[in-house]
């Protein structure tokens, strides 16, 4: 692949507007058939709502990662058509994201999601059944738009695979920070919080955009495909380990909610860190603090942080884990589209929000 002269940056913004743009249409198709059948209308106008609410107004890196990885694999010779079928799948994907996300905030009983209340905590508990909803109007939008293509089987697998491999590790988190009489938080350690992270996080925010890119690219080679996902794991470990930092330290104005992750007792990097650094002493308060709402646990518990140097432990890590990717990146062959992954690198490294 010859990509001297390749540049994907110059098309990105064109990209983005587009994908904006054909939201409307998507939610159209999605619900305008039923919205015309009386018995079901109210349902109906209700899942538009839902879709509006919960799946537009995030940062649509996931769903835009997938017409960037076509566009890299195919050095930026993509048609019209294989920009709109790539451009529909960034929306199956934020719709994925969606309903994660909405069932994530029923269960740790969050207030506030993208600077907004949490969709729960306008309908109820009626949510629940959105997210069912929501998560059939992706395989809705691929019967429609990829019914005849030889690769149609693939991306069902895809979607089952990955929602499958996520509520898994959501189950992993939710035992982990489970309130019953064997929480304690010295079951918290590297392994385990790597493996809620691989499962919770790093397939559906990564893997799972990039490798429907390359399903559209045609690319059949399954080391190419295992090679990826080693990359992109290591990837989506230190995207969500930037997301438990940004839980306790971010501004909730950029990050767009308030961080539970000490309120709700979660096995977060943070935790994990200081169970390793605390002294005896310290290893008592957080025990007697980590998991509880009343606000001077959580005073307790930052004020632990603070003296244990969290912050500039996050920061040493953080450009060890740039440098090692830089190196595990830049080691594979011209024919790797290492430069993709360099810019996802880029896009995250240093990221506030």
């Amino acid at each position: 692949m010859d990509q001297t002269s390749y540049d994907l940056s110059s098309r990105i913004l064109v990209y983005q507007e587009k994908f904006d743009l054909i939201f409307e249409n998507i939610i159209k198709e999605l619900v305008e058939i039923d919205a015309q059948n009386p018995q079901i209308t109210e349902a109906a106008h209700s899942l538009r709502d839902a879709l509006s609410y919960n799946a537009f107004d995030g940062k649509k890196s996931r769903g835009m990662m997938v017409i960037c990885s076509l566009d890299f694999l195919k050095n930026g010779n993509v048609t019209n058509s294989e920009v709109d079928k790539a451009l529909c799948l960034g929306w199956c994907v934020e719709i994925l994201q969606a309903v994660f996300l909405v069932a994530d905030d029923i269960m740790d009983r969050s207030e506030i999601r993208r600077g907004k209340p949490c969709w729960y905590k306008k309908c109820g508990l009626r949510a629940i059944n959105d997210t069912y909803l929501m998560e059939q109007c992706i395989y809705a939008l691929i019967d429609k738009h990829f019914m005849n293509e030889p690769y149609l089987v693939d991306l069902y697998k895809s979607f089952h695979r990955i929602t499958y491999l996520t509520a898994m590790g959501q189950e992993l988190d939710m035992l982990a920070s489970e309130p019953n009489g064997n929480f304690t938080i010295r079951n918290f350690t590297e392994d385990k919080y790597k493996s809620i992270v691989k499962y919770k996080t790093a397939y559906y925010s990564f893997y799972l955009p990039v490798s429907l890119g390359m399903i559209l690219a045609n690319i059949k080679d399954m080391k190419m495909y295992a090679e990826v996902e080693n990359i992109l794991m290591k990837l989506g470990e230190l995207f969500q380990i930037q997301d438990d930092y940004l839980d306790c330290y971010g501004d909730p104005a950029k990050i767009g909610k308030v961080g539970r992750d000490i309120e709700d007792g979660k096995c977060s990097w943070l935790i994990v860190q200081a169970l390793t650094l605390a002294s005896t002493e310290e290893l008592l308060l957080l025990e007697s603090n980590y998991g509880n709402e009343n606000p001077t646990c959580v005073k307790i518990v930052k004020d632990l942080y603070v003296k244990l140097g969290l912050k500039e432990v996050f920061k040493k890590f953080e450009e060890e884990c740039y440098t090692e990717l830089l190196m595990l990146i830049n080691k594979y062959e011209n024919d790797f589209p290492k430069g993709l992954f360099l810019i996802l690198l880029q896009k995250i490294y240093k990221r506030d929000k």
